[in-house]
């Protein structure tokens, strides 16, 4: 799996362009005598492949990722990500042959932009799965990290163009809407919960100072603590950029982007693979008091089955830097892909081999879909 994941690393493909990734990923599966289909839930860059062992039992699906970030490359460490699946279920099938159940491992595009993960939950691709794992480079091997909620939103202001000198009065500022929306935009934070996130940009600002500008752009982040609290926040914020805009005269568009649900660890399944971890000599941490402040599709995933997203060490590094892409392509790199593969494939035998194991990772589960029986996404 070394030299897949140092192929992947030196190789960045962006969200729903992956193919190089899908092709290297793939093609260990399929010699393993796993059935692969490429193009799952309509998106390109998407697979399933599926190993049915020996008798009837659960589907675990082991979830890998691929996608690289802009101008930094594999800063966030999928090249691991997507090796540790492929390799844990390859390892299922060469040691154990007669093990019951169906191990699958999902190709997830566009985790950093476009929410891959997103469309094939909506696709109902996890519908049948009884339990799904995705294992995440950081600096420490840690469990039960949560993770917000999150939307992606982008403002288009519509005004009227005029000379900004000799005609002012004849035009309608585009960039006056934003700027009142902005403004307004932060005045609503002393307002919203500790755990509200609200990061924005301005894309587009005009085209020259003495132009009154007829269409400006505003990129923006929203954050909360689960669905439920992230749309108030949205509708509260949706409705200030209205208003703001109105008030000079403009009109915006608002475009929104696939929800982010929160993320739902189970407990549980979560604690199998945390004693997987210690039983190697490995040392994990608890997950920082307030929770997790990021954000990840495999949230959605969780709304429809048991999911758990743990990490492992791959250096004393920040995620989203290039020194963290260059430690996703080093020595301490490869000993945490190594480390999480191993869990990852001993976790996932549990599960198979140990109905009662299951079946308490299932009650969980239904437990929390529940008390959670709200459409989410």
């Amino acid at each position: 799996m070394r030299e897949l994941a140092l192929q992947i690393h030196s190789n960045p493909e962006l969200a729903f362009n992956e193919h190089q990734a899908v092709q290297w990923l793939t093609e260990p599966l399929k010699k393993a005598g796993f059935e692969v289909e490429i193009g799952v839930a309509g998106l390109e860059t998407a697979f399933r492949a599926t190993w049915r062992g020996s008798a009837a039992g659960p589907t675990i699906a082991l979830l890998a990722e691929y996608d690289a970030l802009p101008e930094i490359g594999h800063a966030c460490g999928h090249n691991l990500i997507g090796t540790t699946a492929v390799g844990a279920a390859l390892a299922l099938k060469d040691a154990f042959p007669e093990l019951p159940g169906t191990i699958e491992v999902y190709g997830t595009p566009a985790e950093e932009d476009g929410g891959g993960k997103i469309i094939m939950t909506n696709h109902g691709v996890f519908d049948h799965v009884d339990a799904a794992m995705l294992c995440h480079p950081r600096q420490s091997f840690m469990v039960n990290r949560g993770g917000l909620a999150c939307v992606d939103t982008t403002f288009k202001f519509y005004g009227k163009q005029a000379h900004a000198s000799s005609e002012p009065e004849k035009g309608i500022s585009a960039l006056e809407a934003l700027i009142n929306s902005y403004v307004a935009i932060n005045s609503l934070r002393q307002f919203f919960k500790q755990d509200v996130r609200i990061h924005g940009i301005i894309t587009k600002g005009g085209e020259a100072a003495n132009i009154v500008p007829e269409f400006c752009e505003a990129k923006f982040m929203f954050r909360a603590s689960t669905v439920k609290e992230l749309k108030v926040v949205r509708e509260k914020i949706y409705t200030v950029v209205r208003h703001s805009t109105e008030a000079v005269g403009a009109r915006v568009e608002i475009e929104e982007g696939l929800i982010y649900a929160e993320r739902n660890n189970n407990k549980f399944l979560s604690g199998l693979f945390r004693d997987n971890l210690i039983s190697m000599g490995i040392e994990v941490t608890n997950p920082p008091e307030h929770g997790g402040i990021g954000s990840s599709d495999i949230g959605n995933v969780g709304q429809v089955t048991a999911t758990i997203h743990p990490y492992f060490r791959i250096g004393d590094v920040r995620p989203h830097t290039p020194e963290f892409r260059d430690a996703a392509g080093s020595e301490g790199g490869m000993l945490g892909l190594n480390q999480a593969t191993k869990a990852l494939a001993m976790t996932a035998y549990d599960l198979c081999s140990d109905p009662e194991l299951l079946r308490q990772v299932r009650d969980e589960f239904e437990k929390w879909r529940a008390s959670n029986n709200e459409a989410s996404y």
